[in-house]
């Protein structure tokens, strides 16, 4: 028999429980929100650290790939320009004048250029390319880290920090940060991973095609590279996934569902687009022989990257193509642990899907010969049979490796799961487990560790080109020819150009575009097909002398600056800067005016 002060006693003795009970449980989501918000102020740490150099001095621009730098400023105008005066945004005339340049077949990343235009006009094109680089990094950790710790291994914070921080700042990600934001900002990756996961879901099978079109659409005006190597990624994964768990095999329909919602909406909004890549005006069909040649040496797996902790430029060179392409230096010490991890979880069949996967990627990234230490070995890569199919014949084969880092990423969050759970069931040894763990992730990830990237004072752009003085030269439609004309090893006039916001046009350029000549197929070139007088200016910037001159060589440069409807031709700071002057002069004789950081040559008489 219960009397009321019993049952009194009772009701507060189950209060008590509940409010400790929720008491605890707040305490856990205190503690997470804590966690996840010390990642992420971990994760922007090294984001400045690996961009510190960039930061703290205002003159300097990336050392090893000014080019590209300057390349991607010139990018971040045209999203100004898109925004702000409804420029076409899929192709420029901005460059390459007479004709025009194929954005979409270059790296136009206008899911990044549209919204930075704020930062674009108010602060320039450096700063807004320097908060494109360390964002893309900073966000890129982020959002592997609540895929990881939401999604992939719930409530695993720990285990989700490290593959995250291992996703974002491998020695791949770090070599590309080298002036190549649009690759190290894969934050879009994860969350095409999240949505396609959650394809399966009963019910919302047209909500979430939608959504996951949304994020294939915007990864695709970021990087097509990474979208490629995701897709094929995902479909192993989630292959391993649906034969391991029988669980998801029910859902098999809802997911195929979903997944046909998210090809044909992803379709529909990019069709116009990818037929402008392929079909319009300025498409090229595949890279240069040359450039399909980028494979990984079989020795830079086991090799350090110069911009690692353990690596330097000398034991680097030769195993990449350049500083900028280092996709696979990961180490002995974690190329060991990571094999040992792949044994230790062999029961798991999506870390089997993942280690597939990665060596599928490895052997793709060697290439059409396998090369170990620097010399060919004349064994036939795999790659050989594929290169040449459509859309293949546009991907350089070592970047196959840089997919694998996200896959390593993968392994060692799902490696330190485990090893939690291990000490969580073995509380007397977890001492011992914890050391062992500490100094096996030490010896392999220490190396490996990111320093800041190199830099390089750059020239300041000539008053000539900020003041507006060359405003009057181009009326009537006409552009800036410079000296030496830009390609590849010349990209300083369009760092010139997106500074005036690409009001200013210029001959030429640095982009992919078709090679017209006779033959040639419509293969890229990066840059314009040549011209006399661009292969003579560029003869000059090789080897300091001028060439021999003739009347016809004369004759050809004034052909040359009517098809361009050159208005001025302008020669900045630059090393050959003297034989470049003499050369224009014997060629056009006009006498050139030095004036505002530049010299000036007035040839709107040659060209009418």
């Amino acid at each position: 028999m219960t009397t009321p002060d019993s049952e009194r006693r009772v009701a507060q003795s189950g209060a008590g429980r509940v409010a400790r009970r929720s008491e605890r449980t707040s305490g856990r989501v205190g503690s997470g929100r804590w966690r996840d918000a010390a990642a992420v102020v971990s994760f922007a740490a090294l984001g400045f650290w690996v961009t510190a150099r960039i930061w703290l001095n205002p003159d300097d621009g990336i050392r090893d790939n000014p080019t590209d730098m300057a390349q991607f400023e010139w990018m971040l105008a045209h999203g100004a320009r898109v925004v702000t005066e409804f420029a076409y945004p899929f192709s420029s005339d901005r460059m390459n004048v007479p004709e025009s340049v194929n954005l979409m077949a270059n790296t136009s990343v206008l899911s990044v250029s549209l919204p930075l235009t704020p930062i674009t006009l108010l602060f320039g094109t450096r700063a807004a390319f320097l908060v494109f680089l360390t964002l893309g990094l900073i966000a890129t950790a982020t959002a592997w880290y609540f895929l990881l710790s939401r999604v992939v291994l719930p409530g695993a914070r720990g285990p989700a920090w490290l593959g995250a921080t291992f996703c974002a700042y491998a020695p791949a990600m770090v070599s590309h940060a080298n002036a190549h934001p649009n690759i190290v900002s894969q934050y879009v990756v994860p969350l095409i991973i999240w949505r396609t996961l959650r394809l399966g879901d009963p019910g919302r099978w047209l909500r979430n095609g939608l959504l996951l079109a949304l994020a294939i659409v915007w990864q695709a005006f970021l990087n097509l590279e990474i979208l490629l190597m995701t897709a094929i990624g995902l479909a192993v994964v989630v292959v391993a996934m649906v034969i391991g768990r029988s669980e998801l095999r029910a859902r098999v329909r809802t997911f195929a569902a979903g997944l046909a919602v998210a090809a044909v909406g992803s379709a529909v909004l990019l069709a116009y687009p990818l037929y402008v890549q392929f079909f319009g005006p300025g498409a090229y069909h595949g890279l240069p022989w040359v450039i399909r040649g980028y494979s990984t040496d079989l020795a830079s797996f086991f090799a350090y990257a110069r911009e690692s902790l353990a690596g330097d430029a000398r034991s680097a060179a030769g195993l990449a193509k350049n500083p900028t392409e280092e996709n696979a230096f990961f180490g002995w010490p974690l190329v060991i642990l990571v094999a040992a991890l792949v044994w230790w979880l062999r029961r798991n069949v999506v870390v089997l899907g993942l280690a597939a996967l990665g060596l599928l990627f490895a052997v793709l990234s060697l290439g059409r010969e396998i090369r170990f230490d620097r010399r060919g070995t004349g064994v036939p890569g795999p790659w050989a049979l594929l290169e040449d199919l459509p859309v293949l014949h546009s991907v350089v084969p070592t970047r196959w490796a840089l997919a694998i880092t996200p896959i390593i990423g993968l392994i060692l969050a799902y490696g330190s799961a485990q090893v939690r759970d291990l000490a969580s069931r073995y509380p007397d040894r977890r001492s011992q487990i914890r050391f062992a763990t500490v100094t096996g992730l030490a010896m392999a990830l220490v190396p490996v560790l990111p320093t800041p990237l190199p830099t390089k004072r750059l020239e300041p752009v000539p008053a000539f080109v900020t003041s507006g003085a060359w405003r009057p030269y181009l009326s009537g439609g006409r552009s800036v020819v410079t000296l030496p004309l830009p390609d590849t090893e010349y990209a300083e006039p369009l760092r010139w150009s997106a500074r005036t916001g690409q009001e200013m046009p210029i001959a030429r350029g640095y982009f992919l575009g078709p090679d017209t000549r006779p033959g040639r197929n419509r293969v890229a070139l990066f840059s314009a097909p040549p011209r006399p007088t661009s292969s003579f200016f560029g003869t000059i910037r090789r080897t300091g002398e001028v060439p021999p001159i003739t009347e016809r060589t004369r004759r050809a440069v004034v052909e040359d600056l009517r098809y361009w409807r050159a208005g001025v031709v302008i020669l900045g700071p630059h090393e050959r800067a003297d034989a470049l002057r003499t050369g224009m002069t014997e060629l056009t004789g006009i006498e050139p005016e030095h004036t505002g950081g530049v010299w000036l040559w007035d040839v709107r008489p040659l060209t009418g």
